[in-house]
C-alpha cells in the first residue's frame, strides 16, 4: 500500500520520499533512510543519498530500548524487580566505592530502578572530561578507537564524584556507565552474555536476520558512521558495547521491534504507562526520560493547532531512531548515520512533518 487518505489528508509516496530526501539537506548528513508505519496495514520504507533501504547500521543507543525489553521479559519470569538493589546480582569487587558521594558511600543503595532511569547519580564515562578537556567521546569522533571494558569504565568513574544521591527527586544525568552495569546485571541472571540474550529473547522472538550484537572487528556490514564530514571507523569500540550501543540492524527489523515493543510481545502492554516517570534531560540533546524510555520534547508551538502529545522511544548517538506516537498510531524508525547531532533534529523534523499530516486516533 502506497497511498493513505487521513482525515481528507494524504500521506502519499511523494510526501514521503521528499521528507527522506529533506533529511540529507543539512551539511554533513549523507544518507538517511526511515522507515514509518501507521497502525497494521500502512507501511512505507524510504532512502536518500548513500544508504539504501536495506542497509544495516549501528543503532547505537537505540540498543538501550532492547535492554528495556529485556529487563521488563526478566520481570515478567519473575527473575527480577526493578527495586531490586544492584548488590544482589552483582559481585562486591564490582560494587566497592563506585558511588562515593561526599564521604557517604552509596554503591549498596543502587537499584536497577536507578540505572535503567539514569537516576543512579552515577558519572558518564563517555562524557567525562579527562585533562585536557578531551571526552572518550570526542576522541572516538577523531577516529581514535579503542574497546572500553566495565573494569576501565569502573575504575574511572570510582575516581570521579557522583553527580547527586541515588534517586534524588528531579535529578537525573544521562550515563552509559547505568548500562555497562545492567549488562552485567543481566549475564549475571540469565548464565548467558549480553549478546546470547538478545538473540535469545528478541532476535529469535521476532525472527529477525538481519539484526545482531556487533562482535567481529573485521565486521563491515554495517554502513560506515560519520562525524561530521569524516568517516569514523571504530571496530574496537563497537564491539566492547554491546549493552549500551552495540547492535546493528536496518530500518525493518528495528520497526519490528519497535512494535513489538509497545503491542505486549515482551510485556504486558499496561506496562508502558510504568516507563512514564518523565525527568528532562539536556544533555545530550533535550528531551525526557523515564525507566528505560525517552520522549521527545516537543512544545505546543511545533503544531498549535494538531498537538503532537508523546513520541516515544529513543535515540542513538549514530543519528539512529525508533520512535512511536501513541495519539496517531504511527511508527518511525531509521538513521541519518551522523554522530554530530544534526542527523538528530533533520530526524525529528521528518517524525513531526509525518505526524502533523495525521489525524488523532479515531477521528
Amino acid at each position: 500500500m502506497s497511498n493513505q487518505v487521513l482525515n481528507g489528508q494524504q500521506l502519499d509516496e511523494s510526501f514521503l520520499k521528499k521528507t527522506v530526501s529533506q533529511m540529507i539537506n543539512k551539511r554533513n548528513n549523507f544518507g538517511a533512510v526511515l522507515c514509518v508505519e501507521h497502525g497494521d496495514d500502512y507501511s512505507w520504507i524510504g532512502s536518500a543519498g548513500n544508504i539504501k533501504d536495506e542497509d544495516q547500521y549501528f543503532i547505537a543507543s537505540v540498543t538501550k530500548l532492547y535492554v528495556t525489553a529485556v529487563v521488563l521479559k526478566l520481570r515478567v519470569e519473575k527473575k527480577l524487580n526493578l527495586e531490586d538493589h544492584i548488590s544482589s546480582y552483582l559481585s562486591e569487587e564490582i560494587l566497592r566505592g563506585i558511588h562515593m558521594l561526599n564521604g557517604v558511600d552509596y554503591s549498596k543503595e543502587l537499584t536497577i530502578k536507578h540505572l535503567i532511569s539514569n537516576t543512579s547519580g552515577l558519572p558518564d564515562y563517555f562524557a567525562y572530561k579527562q585533562p585536557g578537556g578531551s571526552t572518550v567521546a570526542t576522541e572516538l569522533f577523531k577516529g581514535i578507537d579503542r574497546s572500553w571494558t566495565l573494569e576501565e569504565t569502573l575504575a574511572l568513574i570510582r575516581e570521579l564524584k557522583p553527580n547527586f544521591i541515588p534517586g534524588q527527586k528531579g535529578k537525573v544525568n544521562y550515563s552509559d556507565t547505568n548500562y555497562q552495569l545492567l549488562g552485567k546485571i543481566i549475564e549475571n541472571i540469565t548464565g548467558m552474555s549480553v549478546s546470547e540474550v538478545f538473540q535469545t529473547y528478541i532476535f529469535n522472538e521476532l525472527h529477525l536476520t538481519k539484526t545482531y550484537v556487533y562482535e567481529d572487528i573485521n565486521d563491515t556490514r554495517p554502513v560506515s558512521l560519520y562525524y561530521k564530514s569524516n568517516k569514523i571507523n571504530l571496530p574496537n569500540y563497537m564491539s566492547s558495547i554491546a549493552p549500551e550501543g552495540g547492535i546493528v540492524s536496518t530500518a525493518r527489523e528495528t520497526m519490528i521491534f519497535l512494535k513489538a515493543f509497545f503491542n505486549g510481545q515482551f510485556f504486558p502492554k499496561e506496562e508502558v504507562e510504568e516507563l512514564k516517570q518523565w525527568n528532562l534531560i539536556y544533555f545530550p540533546g533535550q528531551f525526557y526520560y523515564g525507566i528505560g524510555l525517552e520522549k521527545l520534547w516537543t512544545p505546543r508551538i511545533v503544531s498549535p493547532f494538531n498537538p503532537i502529545k508523546e513520541v516515544l522511544g529513543f535515540w542513538g548517538q549514530s543519528g539512529a531512531f525508533a520512535f512511536h506516537n501513541p495519539e496517531r498510531d504511527v511508527y518511525f524508525t531509521g538513521t541519518i548515520n551522523q554522530a554530530s547531532g544534526f542527523g538528530h533534529s533533520a530526524a525529528f523534523k521528518a517524525m513531526i512533518n509525518i505526524i502533523k499530516k495525521m489525524p488523532k486516533q479515531g477521528i
